[in-house]
């Protein structure tokens, strides 16, 4: 599930806090890293889990209807296709999925009222009335209803982003990347599976842990060479002048490009091009893409950047 555009984010946060400290050390710095892809795995299961929990806020809405004093024919006879929907079934009885909340003690019992702005939210939508009134419905409906309210609503909720990051600070940031896992976890839902359908693991090979434990690990050994490569290319600039967040991401992007000689150089300058649109200042995707393009330059007149093309590799 942690791919590695999201380990390359991580390693670039993870540096520039240890950049900003004085006390911390290699193995902290490892172990916090992989800490932090820990919580972003929680926090898959985490949202997952609201489905559930605003089916059951929608259930006890219904049962409370039902209970007042003078109920109408509409509370006692109410339309209960959202909470029969098939896939929160599914997906309420999955072994591996209760085990994981159970272990890791992920519950949204603190944070209760977030259910309700939701589910208020989802009940005003086109979408939903038109799943609510729709003729019959199936199993690919009932999946589909739960892709929409996760891209439309849920990833769309300030509200949500808000409690997300009181929640843990590891979560931050992480809401687009991980809806986007869960959308491809509910396409890939397969009734046939009952309660053993599986989830995305934590990586989806050793293969990507062993990636970020790398480039980590080459950055923190080869700062000052790394550091000296981008100073020599800004020599226009004083490096005190420069974003502190611009010479971290260049950091990382020159030990990749160093260290990984089956990662195309092109999949390389553009994933750290759109890593400082979003965490750095306005201008320096265009900054970093051209002192990166000018040490890629002198790189290859120098036959110190090698690249191998593996024709069965698809690892970016």
């Amino acid at each position: 599930m942690i791919n590695r555009a999201l380990l390359r984010t991580k390693i670039v946060q993870i540096l520039y806090s240890y950049y900003k400290s004085d006390s911390k050390s290699l193995p902290v710095v490892e172990k916090e890293l992989f800490h932090s892809i820990e919580k972003t795995y929680d926090l898959y299961y985490h949202l997952l889990q609201l489905s559930i929990e605003i089916t059951h806020f929608a259930a006890n809405r219904i049962e409370t209807k039902r209970n007042k004093l003078r109920p109408t024919p509409e509370d006692l006879n109410p339309n209960t296709r959202f909470i029969d929907n098939s896939f929160v079934k599914q997906l309420s009885t999955n072994t591996v999925f209760n085990e994981y909340l159970k272990a890791n003690k992920l519950s949204w019992v603190n944070d209760s009222e977030i259910i309700k702005v939701l589910f208020d939210e989802i009940v005003t939508t086109d979408f939903y009335a038109e799943y609510m009134n729709a003729p019959t419905v199936d199993y690919v409906s009932d999946k589909d209803i739960w892709r929409k309210i996760f891209k439309k609503i849920i990833l769309q909720s300030e509200d949500l982003d808000d409690s997300i990051q009181d929640q843990n600070i590891y979560w931050t940031d992480d809401i687009e990347m991980v809806v986007s896992f869960i959308l491809k976890t509910i396409k890939r839902f397969d009734i046939a599976k009952g309660d053993e359908q599986e989830l995305l693991p934590m990586f989806k090979d050793a293969e990507d842990a062993e990636f970020a434990t790398q480039l980590l690990r080459s950055v923190l050994t080869k700062g000052s060479e790394l550091r000296q490569m981008i100073d020599v290319n800004t020599k226009n600039w004083e490096l005190d002048r420069i974003a502190f967040m611009d010479i971290v991401i260049m950091e990382v992007a020159l030990a990749e490009l160093l260290g990984f000689p089956t990662i195309p150089v092109n999949v390389t300058l553009n994933e750290y091009i759109e890593i400082a649109k979003t965490y750095s200042t306005e201008k320096s995707g265009t900054f970093i893409n051209g002192v990166l393009d000018n040490i890629v330059g002198q790189l290859k007149k120098e036959n110190k950047l090698i690249k191998v093309v593996m024709f069965n590799e698809n690892k970016k």
